[in-house]
């Protein structure tokens, strides 16, 4: 069951002092940090306590000038380890990184009273207090590292509360916190494994670059290991990748598992008044952004990055202080903030955002979507599917009778959704089932326009008439909104055919005089042919169609 440790506490406490007596480690990596005594960037060790338990730690930095390094090492841990000095007591970055922890949801930790060797019982007694008093209900260990005294004890109260977060069934998520290369093994990329697991020879996602990354070799603490799981400490040999292609802050993610955003709508816990500008820490990135209120409970933040983040992920907000934090309600929200929608995503209840047709994918970093209606990978509520049928129905109504159906909804979901509306498709229309045209109110026009009909094209101004007429064999349309008798029609392709059988090609002219009609007639009829198939045309005369018979 492997976790993540991290120290917090004031600058100079001794958290570096008391990893290294805890793991054997120095985690002051930088010399500059060795030199001025100090801790700048991250440090880590691995821990092993007396039941087997396997625990990562991160050693932060205690320095107000470091806290957004600090941030970055706190998140992605399991439990904590505050470090107060038994002689100074909680100082100011003491209650700010405590404020951290609780604001990322970090509740289970012990808290270790250093230097124990350098005070009397009376100090020692007021701190345990004080302890006790800022973390009621938490272990509170004295220790000494330069001594070992209580060190057995504090790795039991640690153990005592290393419980695992239940994290793991997450697609795998891990943001890195360094980047260095190695000779020959080329970029390497650390960090705390948020969710899932990674083994050699995968693929991930460098995000937000979008870059495919494969893995050559996995790392915790310095070991091989052939597939490394949540909670763990993780290095990545990643061939093909430049030190320059990675930084901290960025993701490495399960392909397709996790969108890029440049919004997060966050239900938030202020410390004190959040301003406008702030900057945000998610995972171990640092992003400037905008945060707009929307209500007293909720804020969209408007980064100037994008970022990979999850429902139900903290975030800090800082101004030159920490004013407060958020749970990410939704890691990829519209740029409308919305109160009625955050508090509907926020309660879980998704479907309830949803009207019209949306890709399912979409919202899939919501979670489980239920009570909601679904077709070829849209999803809709059933009230909007109501609208729709009773929108074409009410279209279908109002249908021209000669011609009862409708067009279809051009929109991309209509190919998936129509056809949950129990209506028939005919060509380019949809009908409702089972019906014909009829002429209605139209039945004295037709009848009248069936008696001018002949040889000579009759222009017909009633577009849905004509093709009514011509579908029931009453008439044959030519060029463009003109008739003819479908007896004259077959007249008129009589006369072709035998003239084709007789000289195998005719000419307009020919045509023409066969008919005893004017070109234009002639014309019409010659182009109508054509586009039945009948014949076509070769320079200025027409031939059949190989397919072409005397009773086609």
């Amino acid at each position: 069951m492997p976790l993540t440790v991290g120290t917090a506490g004031h600058i100079d406490h001794g958290k570096t002092t008391l990893v290294e007596a805890l793991t054997g480690k120095n985690t002051d990596r930088l010399p500059q940090e060795r030199e001025r005594g100090i801790s700048i960037d991250l440090g880590y060790a691995p821990l092993e306590l007396a039941d087997g338990t396997q625990l990562s730690v991160v050693d932060v930095p205690g320095h107000e000038r470091f806290v957004r390094t600090m941030v970055a090492g706190a998140s992605g841990i399991d439990l904590f380890l505050l470090v107060i000095d038994a002689n100074e007591g909680a100082r100011p970055q003491t209650h700010e990184h405590l404020a951290i922890l609780r604001l990322l949801g970090i509740d289970r930790g012990v808290v270790a009273l250093t230097k124990i060797d350098a005070v009397d019982e009376e100090t020692l007694e007021l701190a345990r207090v004080e302890a006790e008093e800022l973390l009621p209900g938490l272990a509170v260990v004295a220790v000494s590292a330069r001594t070992g005294t209580g060190l057995d004890e504090l790795r039991a109260a640690l153990a005592a509360v290393a419980v695992e977060r239940g994290r793991s069934h997450a697609p795998t998520r891990l943001y890195v916190d360094r980047v260095f290369t190695l000779r020959g093994i080329g970029t390497v990329a650390t960090g705390t494994l948020w969710s899932g697991s990674i083994g050699e020879g995968e693929e991930l996602r460098a995000e937000p670059s979008g870059r495919t990354v494969r893995v050559r070799s996995v790392q915790v603490h310095d070991r091989p290991v052939s597939r490394a799981v949540a909670g763990q400490r993780v290095a990545l040999a990643l061939p093909g990748v430049e030190r320059h292609e990675l930084r901290r802050g960025d993701a490495l993610v399960a392909a397709g598992a996790y969108a890029t955003s440049y919004r997060l709508d966050v239900a938030l816990e202020a410390l004190t008044e959040i301003p406008s500008r702030v900057h945000v820490h998610h995972g171990t990135a640092d992003i400037v952004a905008r945060a707009v209120r929307v209500g007293d409970r909720h804020a969209q933040l408007r980064l100037a990055e994008p970022v990979v983040a999850a429902r139900g992920d903290r975030v800090i907000l800082r101004a030159g202080t920490t004013v407060g934090g958020g749970t990410v309600i939704d890691p990829s929200p519209p740029r409308h903030a919305s109160a009625e929608r955050m508090l509907l995503v926020e309660s879980g209840e998704i479907a309830a955002t949803v009207h019209e047709p949306v890709r399912e994918e979409s919202l899939a970093h919501l979670g489980e979507l239920t009570g909601i209606e679904r077709a070829g990978g849209w999803v809709f509520s059933s009230a909007w599917l109501d609208e729709l049928r009773a929108e074409l129905d009410a279209r279908l109504a109002n249908a021209d009778p000669v011609d009862p159906g409708i067009a279809p909804p051009a929109d991309a979901w209509a190919a998936a959704v129509v056809p949950l509306l129990g209506l028939e498709r005919r060509g380019a229309k949809l009908y409702r089932p089972g019906s014909t045209a009829e002429l209605g109110a139209r039945a004295e026009a037709a009848a009248a326009l069936e008696v001018a009909l002949g040889l000579e094209p009759v222009k017909v101004d009633d577009a849905a008439l004509a093709r009514f007429l011509e579908e029931q064999g009453r008439l044959v349309r030519v060029g463009d909104g003109f008739a003819i008798s479908a007896a004259a029609y077959e007249q008129a392709r009589a006369a072709l055919m035998a003239e084709l059988e007789a000289e195998g090609r005719i000419a307009l002219a020919r045509f023409r005089d066969l008919l005893g009609v004017g070109r234009k007639t002639a014309q019409l009829l010659l182009e109508r042919f054509d586009a039945d198939g009948l014949t076509r045309r070769v320079g200025d005369e027409r031939v059949l169609r190989r397919r072409g018979t005397l009773s086609a």
